[in-house]
């Protein structure tokens, strides 16, 4: 049965060359989820259709479905978001660090909220003093819309009321005395309020807590927790994140 070609709105995710002149494109949809598809001869010359095809583009994008890869027949700008992070490295490497991650996170069906959601990122990345808090605002709403967002006040194994001031991804964040397991971290409780500002999206009373005499130490602490959060319930290693941290 022949299927017919369609259209969505897609991120590029992740790219890698394919043959002589062509090019394998990982997307994350709006509506199909992740697609994987390979655009015939966009590395020969000089292609705008493959300059279209690139990290930080928002495109609307025409997709012909095949039997392990989709075609990718064509593709026009939405938004480009590159201004402003590819010129500066720890934007970069943040915004790189979110769509690797908005990878793994997503599944083959449709999903508007995470695309949406990480539009938003990209864009609040353009301009921020703070890339790592933005990144980590988005993991942790990305990781509440999954269903599995950290406990950040009362202790995420028996409800006892917080604040605490110990965190264990094996017991889903925030961990009383009674509850915390060998090999717990010891935190400080105002780096699970400020993981609580970021994931509900309070950012003016986050960034007040970034910018005040401990926020850099706050906002390493709660970078440090969502990523163990993060790749403790993934399974897997983000690549981008230990690059981002090597800095």
């Amino acid at each position: 049965m022949r299927r017919e070609s369609y259209r969505d709105r897609a991120l590029v995710v992740r790219t890698y060359d394919f043959g002589e002149a062509d090019r394998i494109v990982v997307l994350l949809t709006r509506n199909h989820g992740i697609k994987r598809g390979v655009a015939k001869g966009v590395r020969r010359g000089k292609s705008r259709f493959g300059s279209r095809l690139q990290h930080f583009v928002d495109i609307d994008v025409q997709l012909y479905p095949g039997r392990n890869l989709e075609s990718i027949t064509g593709a026009d700008t939405v938004a480009y978001y590159g201004s402003g992070i590819i010129d500066d490295y720890e934007r970069y490497t943040a915004s790189c660090a979110a769509l690797e991650s908005a990878e793994r996170l997503a599944g083959d069906g449709e999903d508007p909220w995470l695309f949406d959601h990480l539009t938003e990122t990209l864009a609040r990345m353009q301009t921020t003093k703070h890339p790592t808090v933005v990144l980590d605002a988005f993991l942790l709403q990305a990781m509440a819309q999954a269903g599995w967002g950290p406990g950040l006040f009362d202790c995420a194994q028996c409800g006892g009321a917080g604040p605490h001031h110990a965190f264990h991804p094996a017991v889903g964040g925030a961990a009383c005395v009674k509850c915390r397991p060998p090999g717990s971290a010891e935190v400080p409780e105002e780096s699970l309020h400020l993981m609580w500002l970021l994931d509900n999206a309070h950012w003016p009373a986050a960034l007040e807590l970034v910018e005040s005499a401990e926020g850099h130490h706050l906002s390493a602490v709660a970078h440090q927790l969502t990523r163990a959060h993060l790749q403790w319930h993934l399974e897997q290693k983000i690549t981008s994140l230990g690059v981002m941290d090597q800095t």
